[in-house]
């Protein structure tokens, strides 16, 4: 296993809904690159010198990191392998800005996480839950190692289950502020949460031991 494996996403249409608000909506989204695994203990370790989980094991997912956390790590690691980072972190801790134009790490949208996880199937789910995903149903109530179950089509492991993944966008800024996005449901959460289209949100300061991300990258011509 390469916890650092990028899969090439085809563009193509994704259509997102929101049950809160019974709102739907469809993204053209231009071909990009997903992250194969969420980013484990081991790789974060190397990138940051930390180890910010409680549960401990390299090749578990990393927990307990932020939003704000994940998008240090996007550019460390743009750094790290010497690619442009995306990122401009400010000194308020407030705004942030989106360089469209560099090749380095950063966090997926919210489209492209659903199209990544999705991968071309209409259900829920893109496999028999048991098979996929970890959840509270066969978890033990604890992460596991990424890439311990089966992938997507698009050969993805662990979008649903294991950790809640961090997304680039806002939730609701009229009506959650500055909260962010949360996609695939964890190890602690019923069969329920754990599809493709069901969304949460969290302030961008939140650390909790079901909660990680995956990387993304643009395809710059």
């Amino acid at each position: 296993m390469d916890a650092a494996q990028m899969i090439d996403i085809p563009a193509g249409p994704v259509e997102l809904s929101d049950r809160r608000t019974q709102r739907t909506w469809v993204v053209e989204l231009p071909p990009y690159r997903f992250g194969a695994f969420p980013v484990d203990q081991e790789q974060y370790a190397r990138v940051t010198g930390l180890r910010p989980s409680t549960i401990v094991g390299d090749q578990l997912p990393v927990s307990e990191v932020s939003w704000w956390d994940a998008i240090t790590f996007c550019n460390a690691l743009s750094e790290h392998e010497g690619l442009a980072p995306v990122y401009s972190l400010p000194d308020d801790g407030e705004s942030i800005n989106w360089d469209t134009s560099a090749d380095g790490y950063r966090l997926p949208t919210e489209a492209e996480w659903e199209r990544a996880c999705r991968a071309g199937t209409t259900g829920p789910r893109y496999g028999s839950l048991d098979e996929i995903a970890w959840y509270r149903g066969n978890s033990e109530e604890r992460p596991h190692d990424v890439g311990g179950k089966q992938p997507n089509p698009f050969g993805l492991y662990d979008t649903l289950g294991n950790v809640w993944e961090w997304c680039w966008d806002f939730y609701d800024p009229e009506v959650y502020g500055t909260y962010r996005v949360l996609r695939g449901g964890g190890w602690f959460d019923e069969h329920w949460s754990c599809r493709a289209g069901v969304r949460r949100r969290s302030h961008p300061t939140f650390r909790v031991d079901d909660v990680g991300f995956r990387v993304a990258r643009s395809l710059i011509p």
